[in-house]
Order: C-alpha cells, then sequence, then structure tokens
C-alpha cells in the first residue's frame, strides 16, 4: 500500500528530540524498512538534528519536513492565526497542517494514518478523503470531544494503545472498527550491560540505601508530589530515599521551576534523601533505573497506557503504581496497584511493605521482567501493521 504518515506537528521524525509517540513511529518506519512492506511518506517538522540521520537513506520510508521555526515561517504562522482563530488546534498546529497539505495534496495514498491528531481527520473529511486510520495515544475522541460526530465519520478504522481507550471512544464509534494494539519499548536496552556511567556514588546513594526511582514527567498528574508525602511519613527510615528521573513537560523551565520548587519546599526535612537528575536522554534512561531497589509511579490520571510503567518492568524493578486508566492492563498480577483515594497511605505501607520484605521483591522481579516481554517493539510494529492490512 502506499501510505501518509502525518504527526500531530509538534516533535520531528525520527525522534531526535524524543518523544513516546514519535519512538513508537520510529519504531514502525524501521520495521517497514527492513520487510519493505509498505511505501509510506512521513509528515514531519524539520529539525537540523535530522539531516544525516541513516534512516533518511530507506527506500520505502520518504519524509518529508515542514519548516515550524524559521522566521518565514513564524511570520505566516502569525498572519495564519489573524484570519483563521476558531479552528480545532491552536495556529502553530493548525498551519502545520495546511503546509502538509500543499504537498499531501498532489499525491495519491491507499491509506492515511493520523498520529494522534483527530482533529486532522476533520478537515481531510471536508476535503473529500477516504480511508483514514486513527492512531489514538491519548483521550482525545469520546462523547464530549469537540466534532466527534464529524470525526467518526470520517474514519476507517481506530487503533487506539489500551482497552482503556478502546472503551472510551466506543462512546462515539463503533467498538468493532477500534482496535488495540499495546505500545512497545526495545526491550535489549533495558537490560543490564554492564556499560552503565550513572553511579549511586555520583548520585550521592550508597549500596545499603533503598532507592526509590520515580521516572516520567515531574508535573501534578504523575503523582510525585502524593510520593514526596509517603516519602516524610516514612522519614524514621533514614535508609528509604527517592530518585527523580525527569523534567516538565516539554522542557518548560518556568513551569519546572515553580512545581519543583514545591516540592522541594514540601521535603526540606528530608532533602539530603532526594535527587532531582533533571532530563535525562532516553538512551540513558535504562542505567539509572538499574540503580533503583524498587520503582514507583502513582499516576494521579486516568493514564491512556503508561511507557514508564513498561520500562520499569523490563528494567526488573518490582513496582508500585496506581489503578489508573490502561495502567492495569500492563502490570495487573506483577505490580502492587493501589487505589488513588487516600493515596499517601496506602504509597506509605506498601514502599514498607517492599522495603521489609526483599524476598517479595526478588519474586516481583521476575514477574516484571517475564510480563515486559509482552510489550517488545517488535510485537507491537508487528501487530500494528496487520491492523493497517485489515482496513
Amino acid at each position: 500500500m502506499k501510505i501518509a504518515i502525518m504527526t500531530c506537528g509538534m516533535l520531528p521524525i525520527p525522534a531526535v528530540q524524543g518523544g513516546a509517540v514519535e519512538n513508537l513511529i520510529d519504531f514502525y518506519l524501521e520495521y517497514n524498512d527492513i520487510h519493505q512492506l509498505h511505501d509510506i511518506t512521513i509528515y514531519s517538522p524539520w529539525d537540523a538534528k535530522v539531516k544525516k540521520h541513516p534512516a533518511l537513506s530507506s527506500n520505502v520510508n520518504h519524509y518529508v519536513y515542514i519548516d515550524i521555526t524559521s522566521l518565514k515561517a513564524r511570520i505566516e504562522r502569525r498572519i495564519y492565526k489573524y484570519f483563521h482563530s476558531n479552528e480545532y488546534y491552536n495556529h502553530f498546529i493548525e498551519y502545520y497542517f495546511e503546509q502538509v497539505y500543499k504537498d499531501f495534496k498532489k499525491k495519491n495514498f491507499d491509506c492515511i494514518i493520523l498520529e494522534n491528531s483527530p482533529g486532522h481527520a476533520y478537515k481531510l473529511s471536508q476535503r473529500g478523503y477516504k480511508n483514514i486510520i486513527l492512531h489514538l495515544h491519548n483521550d482525545l475522541l469520546h462523547m464530549n470531544s469537540r466534532c466527534h460526530d464529524v470525526i467518526s465519520n470520517s474514519l476507517t478504522k481506530v487503533i487506539t494503545v489500551s482497552d482503556y481507550l478502546k472503551m472510551r471512544v466506543s462512546t462515539v464509534y463503533p467498538s468493532d472498527k477500534i482496535q488495540t494494539i499495546y505500545n512497545g519499548i526495545d526491550l535489549k536496552n533495558f537490560l543490564p550491560n554492564g556499560t552503565f556511567h550513572a553511579s549511586r556514588k555520583t548520585l550521592g546513594f550508597s549500596e545499603e540505601d533503598f532507592v526509590i526511582a520515580y521516572s516520567g514527567r515531574i508535573n501534578q498528574e504523575k503523582g510525585i508530589s502524593e510520593l514526596i508525602d509517603a516519602l516524610l511519613q516514612l522519614r524514621e527510615i533514614p535508609q528509604i530515599k527517592l530518585m527523580a528521573l525527569g523534567s516538565s513537560f516539554f522542557d518548560d523551565a518556568k513551569i519546572e521551576n515553580t512545581f519543583i520548587r514545591s516540592l522541594k519546599e514540601k521535603a526540606k526535612d528530608i532533602e539530603d534523601r532526594i535527587v532531582f537528575t533533571g532530563f535525562i536522554p532516553y538512551k540513558k534512561v535504562p542505567e539509572y533505573l538499574h540503580l533503583a531497589d524498587i520503582a514507583v509511579l502513582p499516576s494521579m490520571w486516568e493514564e491512556p497506557f503508561g511507557l514508564t510503567i513498561v520500562e520499569a518492568l523490563a528494567a526488573g524493578l518490582p513496582l508500585i503504581t496506581t489503578r489508573s486508566g490502561g495502567i492495569p492492563e500492563i502490570c495487573e498480577g506483577v505490580a502492587t496497584i493501589i487505589e488513588r483515594d487516600n493515596i499517601v497511605n496506602h504509597l506509605t505501607s506498601a514502599i514498607l511493605n517492599l522495603y521489609e520484605h526483599p524476598e517479595k521483591r526478588t519474586y516481583m522481579t521476575k514477574g516484571s521482567l517475564e510480563r515486559a516481554k509482552l510489550f517488545d517493539k517488535r510485537t507491537f510494529t508487528k501487530n500494528f501493521f496487520a491492523a493497517i492490512e485489515d482496513c
């Protein structure tokens, strides 16, 4: 098939700036390059870092880049905003779409895949396009979504990343046209390989410490504030320490500084037991996870999937998490899953339980490693292309 892949326009492909969705796109494009399945054109924002990327040499994956950062693009975006003030997305994304469309309309595609951008389906349907597949990573299509009726009528199929998300979409779209394909990661990157550069010593931890790993965005919805509250309740056990990996969403320094400052103020009495690493490049995350004894990822919102959950499992960490969105689908039976009501006390008890029972941690490590095998990137890519071929 001749396939177009349209991203939402925030981050480039290949994923030189990171991004969970962007990494997943890289996985299936790599698989397509190896197996020569389809002729794929991928539309992406331009970034100078992609210029010499080896993925661009593919003869079946064709990368079309849109300039969104030059002075010319910034001026054109302002003008676009002035004349288009009430569209589905903000002017930044809508301008990107229109630039994509200039190339898009010159070509005939058998299938259009929209990555996490139902609003693009709205515009494409208004311009007569059909056979549109929505690959949905977030809770963006349901009864309360804008223009959900028009968008739903324009779609051939919806691929969701969890059954939780499938349930949400089924409020406005036939459930027999929705298929769950779980996300995947490169499992081998999370296995110990003896070449780690990070160490407990460089972070200020000792070998006797009981280190908790938190990874992901440092913001309110991810539950790190509640995790620190639990550590305050465990202050009488000085060996229990926290390694917080990550920064705020899209590296927004103002938001990050404000929120992290409030966390540090709250944790003043135990500040010597908490290390905020700041942003860690994705390829280095595994070596930090391997420094920990357990992972605690207490999401406070309805997480559609949760790649950090899979990463913790793949690193063999005993895991404590919350019953949120699609998270139980990933780790039910191998992790300690707690309810979000009275969460601080639940976290305190769960952490203490694993601290006091090393034999339970050993058992959970085996379960984590076994469960992680379900979320290998090869399984994800095979299932993804099988779902497309059904259309």
